[in-house]
C-alpha cells in the first residue's frame, strides 16, 4: 500500500466519509480545483461534500504529507550515519505521528556536545551499561579512573555514568511515550506573578497566583496568561506532580541490586533535567495550539457574520465621519459608491456652525436625492446622530450609525490612495462608512480583517494560520455571494476562485481597456486567464444586464446548454423559464442526468433559475439606539436598552449600546439556560435586547443580560 493510499484512507477513516469522496476530492485538489469551486460545482464527484469537510481533507492530506516528507528526512539521515538497521526502519514506518518519528529519532538527532558524551569520552560507557543492568554484585568505579581523561575520583566516575544513563533515559520512546500520558492527563498549569513587575501588569491581577489542570485551561484564560508571560509580569509551569512522574520510570526500571541507588539519582537527573522541560515544552506547544484554533475560529465565525452582514444596497447615501473639534468629514456618495461631493459641518459645536451645518446637510439630502445617511459610530457619534434625527428630513430616509472599526486603517492605505488619489484619509474614511452601509462585503475585503475588530486575542496567535484562516473566511464570503464583474474592486476579484491578485489585476485592466464585460465568455479574452482559471471562477462572477441571462446567474457557463435544453422542452426561451415558476415545474429532471451531471446540479440549477444571482445575505434592518443614553455615565442597572453585538467571545459576547463603550455578556447571562458557546446563542452585528446588570465606571466595564428572567 503506498504512502498516499494509506493517507487516503487515513482521512476518510478520521472523517467518517467514504474513501472515494476522499480520493475524488483529493484528485479534484491536485488539479487546481478551488473548495468553493468543488463544493457548489462537483457535488456529484465529492458526494456533495460542503467547504467545511473538503477544507478539513485538504488540511489533513497536507498535515499527512509533511509527516510522510519527515519520516523520509529522518530515513535519509539515518543512512548517512550508517544506524538505519531493519527493526528502526519498521518502527520508522509504522510511525502514525510526527511524535513518534521524533521519539525514534531522538537518539540519533545530531546534538550539541552533552554531558553524556562527554562521560562517554573518557570511557565511563561500559560502567554505566554495569549500573544500568542492575546486577545482584556491587559495581567498582575505581577501575574507571583515568586522570589524562578527567576521571581522577571513583565518585567522578559514578557521576560520569549518571550522566550517560539519564541522557539514555531522556532518549527512550517507551519511557517518553508513558510520561507524555501524564503530562497529558495530571500536568497542573500554574502561574506567578515576577514580583518586580507587579506594579505594571495589573491586567493580569487574576493570575498573580493561579492553578487549573492543564488540559482544562480555557483558550482564552491561556492565551491571556502567555501574553503576560511575554510581557514578564508572570511565569507559567506545565507539570504534573513530580513524584507521579518519576514513579514512572522507577516501576518500570528499578530492581532490588547494590546500585539502584546510583540508578535511582540518575532517573532523578533525567527527569528534571532533560524530559521534564522536553515534555514541558511539548504541552505548551499543544495547548497553545489549541488556544489558537479555538481564537481562530471564533475570529473567522465573527468576521463571516460581519462580511455576511445584510447590506442596504445601491441606494443614495450622505456618510458622516464624526468628530469634536474638526468637524464632521461629509461625502455623498452615488448607489454605486462613486464620490459625488464632500464638505464639513460642525454640529457639535457653536449654535451658529449648528446651523449651518443643518442647513448644508439638508441642501445635500435634497440635492444629491439622499436615500440613507450612514453615520460613523466612533468619537461623537451619537451626538451627531442625535443632531441628523433633529433636522427636518424626508420621514422614508434611513438613517443609522455604521460601525466604523479599521476605517482609519483603510484611509491610510495604498488600496485607499489608489482609489482616491486627491483626497485626504478623511474625506477617505467617511466614503468607507458610506460603502459599508451600501455593501459590508465589498468596503470590507479591503482592510486587514485583524483591524475590523471582532477578534479574540488575534496578535497572540500564530500569525501564519491566522492570516490563512481569515484569507479563506473572505473566500468562502465573496464567492457564497458573487462579485459583479463590472464594478468590483481588485480587492474583491483577488478573492474570487481561481483569480488571485494578478488576474484580477488583469481583470480591471481589460475593463479599463476595453469597457465593461457583455458575457462572461469574454473573460477568455484577459490576459493569462485561460480555460482552467476561467472554469474556477466564472459561475461565481455576476454581469448585471448580460444579453444572456444566465451570466447574471450563478449557473455555471459549462451547464448553460442543459438550461437551453430545459427551454426547449419547456416550449419557452431562457429568459422566459426564469420568469415561469409553471414552465420550471414541468421540467422532469431525470432526463438530464449524465455521467458527470446528477440530481445535486439539476437541484441547484433549477432553484437558481428561479431567483437568479439572488443575494443570500439577510434583508437590511434599520437599529436606532436608545434615545437620551449617550455616555456610560447615562446608564443605572435595569435599563433594558436596544443593542447591536459586536464580538463574540468563547466567555461570552461584547454588544453595543450606544455608549462609545462595549458592554460584556457574560456567557452565564445570554440565555434562561445553559449556553456552552456563545455562538449558539449571537452573532456578530445580531440585534438583541440586553439589561445592564453593573456598571464601573472607573475601570469603564458594563455588564450586561440578555436574560428575560432578572
Amino acid at each position: 500500500m503506498t504512502e498516499q493510499t494509506r493517507n487516503i484512507e487515513a482521512v476518510a477513516k478520521a472523517l467518517q466519509i467514504n474513501r472515494n469522496q476522499v480520493q475524488e476530492t483529493a484528485t479534484l485538489l491536485e488539479s487546481g480545483a478551488t473548495v468553493p469551486f468543488i463544493a457548489r460545482y462537483r457535488k456529484e464527484v465529492t458526494g456533495s461534500l460542503d467547504e467545511v469537510v473538503i477544507t478539513a481533507i485538504r488540511d489533513t492530506l497536507q498535515r499527512l504529507a509533511e509527516r510522510d516528507k519527515r519520516r523520509q528526512a529522518i530515513i535519509e539521515s539515518l543512512e548517512k550515519q550508517q544506524t538505519l538497521t531493519e527493526d528502526l526502519h519498521r518502527q520508522l514506518q509504522a510511525a502514525e505521528t510526527l511524535t513518534e518519528l521524533e521519539d525514534i529519532y531522538l537518539p540519533f538527532r545530531p546534538k550539541r556536545r552533552t554531558r553524556g558524551m562527554i562521560a562517554r569520552e573518557k570511557g565511563l560507557e561500559p560502567l554505566a551499561a554495569a549500573i544500568f543492568r542492575q546486577a545482584s554484585s556491587p559495581v567498582d568505579a575505581s577501575g574507571f579512573i583515568d586522570p589524562s581523561k578527567g576521571v581522577h575520583t571513583p565518585e567522578e566516575a559514578l557521576a560520569g555514568a549518571r550522566d550517560i544513563i539519564a541522557e539514555q533515559l531522556s532518549e527512550d520512546a517507551g519511557i517518553r511515550a508513558g510520561l507524555r500520558q501524564i503530562f497529558k492527563h495530571q500536568a497542573i498549569l500554574s502561574s506567578k506573578v515576577v514580583k518586580k513587575n507587579q506594579d505594571l501588569g495589573a491586567k493580569f491581577r487574576d493570575y498573580f497566583d493561579w492553578q487549573e489542570p492543564a488540559g482544562k485551561a480555557a483558550g482564552h484564560r491561556l492565551l491571556a496568561m502567555l501574553r503576560g508571560e511575554n510581557e514578564k509580569v508572570l511565569t507559567l509551569s506545565f507539570r504534573p506532580p513530580e513524584e507521579s512522574a518519576l514513579q514512572c520510570i522507577k516501576k518500570r526500571l528499578l530492581k532490588n541490586s547494590p546500585v539502584q541507588a546510583l540508578v535511582e539519582e540518575a532517573i532523578e537527573d533525567s527527569y528534571k533535567r532533560l524530559i521534564a522541560p522536553s515534555l514541558e515544552n511539548e504541552v505548551r506547544s499543544e495547548l497553545k495550539d489549541k488556544a489558537d484554533k479555538e481564537a481562530i475560529g471564533v475570529f473567522t465565525t465573527n468576521l463571516r457574520e460581519l462580511l455576511l452582514a445584510p447590506p442596504l444596497g445601491a441606494k443614495r447615501v450622505l456618510a458622516l465621519d464624526p468628530g469634536y473639534r474638526t468637524g464632521a468629514k461629509l461625502v455623498c456618495l452615488d448607489a454605486q459608491g462613486v464620490l459625488l461631493h464632500n464638505t464639513t459641518i460642525f454640529p457639535t459645536q457653536s449654535e451658529r456652525k449648528l446651523a449651518e451645518a443643518a442647513s448644508t446637510l439638508t441642501d445635500l439630502v435634497k440635492h444629491y436625492r439622499i436615500e440613507a445617511i450612514a453615520i460613523g459610530n466612533g468619537t461623537a457619534g451619537r451626538e451627531t446622530e442625535e443632531f441628523v434625527r433633529s433636522l427636518d428630513l424626508p420621514t422614508e430616509l434611513i438613517i443609522t450609525l455604521v460601525n466604523e472599526d479599521g476605517a482609519s486603517i483603510y484611509s491610510a492605505s495604498e488600496v485607499a490612495r489608489r482609489e482616491f488619489p486627491n483626497h485626504d484619509i478623511t474625506v477617505r474614511g467617511a466614503v468607507s462608512i458610506g460603502r459599508r452601509l451600501q455593501d459590508p462585503l465589498a468596503e470590507l475585503v479591503k482592510i486587514d480583517p485583524k483591524s475590523i475588530g471582532v477578534g479574540q486575542y488575534q496578535y497572540d496567535v500564530n500569525q501564519a494560520e491566522l492570516k490563512k484562516a481569515l484569507d479563506e473566511m473572505v473566500a468562502h464570503c465573496v464567492n457564497k455571494v458573487g462579485v459583479e464583474l463590472n464594478t468590483a474592486s481588485l480587492e474583491l476579484l483577488t478573492s474570487v476562485s481561481g483569480l488571485g491578485p494578478v488576474l484580477a489585476g488583469n481583470i480591471i485592466s481589460y475593463r479599463d481597456r476595453v469597457g465593461p464585460f457583455a458575457s462572461r465568455q469574454q473573460l477568455l479574452q484577459v490576459p493569462r486567464l485561460g480555460p482552467k482559471a476561467f472554469e474556477q471562477c466564472a459561475g461565481f462572477l455576476r454581469i448585471r444586464g448580460a444579453a444572456n441571462a444566465l451570466d447574471n446567474s450563478a449557473v455555471h457557463p459549462e451547464r448553460y446548454d442543459i438550461v437551453a435544453r430545459m427551454a426547449v422542452d419547456a416550449g419557452v426561451s431562457v429568459p422566459e423559464l426564469i420568469q415561469s415558476e409553471t414552465a420550471r415545474k414541468s421540467l422532469v429532471l431525470e432526463k438530464y442526468l449524465t455521467d458527470s451531471v446528477g440530481l445535486p446540479t439539476l437541484l441547484d440549477i433549477v432553484s437558481e433559475l428561479a431567483k437568479p444571482g439572488r443575494d443570500p445575505r439577510l434583508s437590511f434592518i434599520q437599529f436606532q439606539f436608545a434615545e437620551g443614553i449617550h455616555t456610560i455615565a447615562d446608564l443605572q442597572p435595569g435599563m433594558l436598552l436596544p443593542a447591536i453585538i459586536t464580538n463574540v467571545t468563547k466567555f461570552g459576547a461584547f454588544a453595543d449600546i450606544g455608549v462609545h463603550q462595549d458592554g460584556l455578556i457574560h456567557i452565564s447571562q445570554l440565555a434562561d439556560r445553559f449556553v456552552k458557546d456563545p455562538s449558539e446563542v449571537v452573532k456578530v452585528r445580531q440585534q438583541v435586547e440586553v439589561r445592564v446588570l453593573e456598571i464601573d465606571r472607573e475601570r469603564k466595564r458594563i455588564a450586561l443580560s440578555m436574560k428575560k428572567q432578572a
